[in-house]
């Protein structure tokens, strides 16, 4: 089979498209052939060595697929389903062993390239919007990177269940997508000169001076003082990413000073700790694309051999929506 390996921790210059055998599936494992393959900052601070990983490595753990053979011990699939997953090491590949612990049928009426483009952000959207902080009617959130794969999902889960939002964006065109997914405002944080100060400013003039209930910020580094200062009193700062780098060390005294704030940095791995909410999540964000009242966007796809490409452009930020790479 084709893959894409990172040999060594370094750029998206060191991801090489190579040959490697096909995979067996171990006792409770799919083996998948890979339709796509969703690409994720995640993959790109595994391959830069941010988080700790062996190398050589297959890169990837996202994707939606075909059933080929089964493991020993597994039940409740069987060959030929499609199936998707959020959590499956070497998924830039054209074969993958999926454990069928991480993976979900795909539903009927949804085909596999976007149903590749939900496991992770729609998990991640789905947790941070239905579990983290709870969005009501009557809720001012404040989301960045509103034209981004999560960003999207995210507005229109949080204005479905009742929550005004606010997002940051860069371009006019990114602004006209987050609007399309019901964003109320767009606020263009490139043309700031001083974002920590700027952006909170602004904030709290759309929110008569008190700020949002809760700030959903995948940025990190650059926006992560702004997201602070644009909080309302026991708001809370849900830090899910590091886009820009990662957040220094942090005094929690601050919040207490700032208004008894809450700060939380999640990981989906701890939302779907068990099947049941793996699955709950999954029938809700798949049901909601079926049912036409999710809007899922390809932004970018990619050939399998241009992983590196793929790496560069989302780390740039040149993306919207949802980026794949399709062997």
């Amino acid at each position: 089979m084709h893959a894409v390996v990172a040999r060594e921790a370094g750029g998206p210059e060191i991801l090489q498209y190579t040959e490697l055998p096909d995979p067996t599936p171990g006792p409770g494992q799919l083996l998948v052939r890979v339709a796509a393959a969703g690409v994720n900052f995640i993959d790109t601070y595994r391959r830069a060595g941010v988080y700790p990983m062996s190398y050589p490595h297959v890169v990837g753990a996202e994707g939606a697929g075909t059933v080929e053979a089964l493991g020993d011990d597994v039940t409740g699939f069987a060959i030929g389903d499609r199936v998707a997953w959020h959590d499956g090491p070497g998924s830039y590949a054209e074969l993958v062993a999926v454990d069928a612990a991480g993976a979900v049928h795909v539903p009927d009426g949804l085909d596999l390239t976007t149903a590749a483009a939900l496991p992770l952000q729609g998990i991640t959207a789905h947790y941070l919007v239905r579990s983290t902080f709870e969005v009501q009617p009557g809720h001012d959130v404040l989301l960045h990177a509103g034209a981004g794969g999560v960003g999207l999902l995210a507005t229109q889960l949080a204005v479905a269940h009742g929550g005004r939002v606010l997002t940051t964006v860069s371009t006019p065109e990114k602004a006209a997508l987050s609007s399309a997914a019901g964003a109320a405002h767009t606020i263009d944080y490139a043309a700031m000169d001083d974002i920590t100060a700027e952006l909170p400013a602004v904030v709290r003039k759309l929110t008569d001076g008190q700020g949002v209930h809760v700030v959903y910020d995948g940025v990190g580094r650059s926006t992560f003082e702004a997201s602070l200062a644009s909080l309302r009193t026991r708001g809370m700062l849900v830090l899910f990413g590091g886009a820009s780098g990662q957040v220094p060390p942090f005094d929690p005294q601050r919040l207490n000073k700032a208004g008894s704030l809450f700060l939380t940095r999640p990981t989906s791995g701890h939302y779907t700790a068990t099947r049941g909410e793996l699955e709950w999540r999954m029938s809700e964000v798949f049901g909601a694309a079926v049912a036409g009242d999710l809007d899922v966007r390809v932004g970018s796809t990619f050939p399998l051999r241009d992983a590196g490409a793929a790496h560069a452009a989302l780390e740039a930020r040149a993306t919207t929506g949802k980026v794949l790479l399709v062997p």
